[in-house]
């Protein structure tokens, strides 16, 4: 970690790496398009694991356009930043379970194809977004939410292609819900490693001590 991630350096703007910039982009507007995608299969399809991974790759479209509000702020706004956005994970992984426990007492069967399918491009999609995210996986709390978040969609997407699987060869849409609890399970865990982690940064950045510019404008 640089030494500005203790909330020491003078500058209030840290360097930006163009890259990862791009990087951001082109992940921003993957995660877009897939929502779409996800979010007309899965109404049609009636599989609440694709319904959750739309709404997941709309919560990380979202992710990836805060991250690059704040690449140019101070390190302890991106710690901050984190933090919310951390919080937004755990509240997707409630919402995932309530929505699981919901379909199991309707009892909807969903189409297994459509699943697999579907399932397949997204995996494409955020494998694709995660080799270029893999360089900054070790990064600062905001740049790991962002890499967490792409590794969970890619397993996410694995996991809808089994339940896929599942629900073709028992013609039980449990298989679906199965995968829509797991995919619950990892936002919350996901979330506990981002607020963690910020919560880390937060503290060092006030237990750092000060520099001259800023006993100076004491």
């Amino acid at each position: 970690m640089a030494d500005c991630c203790s909330g020491g350096c003078s500058s209030s703007k840290p360097p930006v790496d163009p890259r990862y910039r791009r990087v951001l982009w082109i992940a921003l507007w993957v995660n877009a398009l897939m929502f779409g995608v996800e979010i007309v299969a899965g109404w049609a399809a009636g599989s609440v694991s694709l319904l959750a991974d739309a709404v997941d790759f709309l919560g990380d479209a979202a992710n990836y356009g805060i991250s690059l509000f704040v690449l140019a702020l101070a390190p302890v706004w991106r710690s901050r930043t984190a933090l919310v956005k951390g919080a937004t994970m755990g509240a997707y992984g409630v919402f995932v379970l309530g929505t699981a426990l919901w379909h199991l007492q309707l009892g909807v069967v969903p189409k297994a194809e459509t699943m697999g399918l579907v399932g397949l491009l997204a995996l494409t999609a955020n494998c694709s977004v995660g080799v270029l995210l893999w360089a900054y996986r070790n990064g600062d709390a905001n740049m790991r939410s962002v890499w967490l978040c792409t590794r969970n969609d890619a397993i996410s997407n694995v996991a809808v292609m089994l339940a896929a699987l599942g629900v073709f060869g028992t013609g039980s849409g449990l298989p679906d819900l199965l995968v829509a609890t797991i995919m619950g399970l990892l936002g919350l865990s996901a979330a506990y490693s981002v607020i963690t982690h910020a919560r880390r940064e937060m503290r060092e950045a006030r237990e750092a001590p000060a520099t001259p510019l800023q006993l100076k404008r004491r």
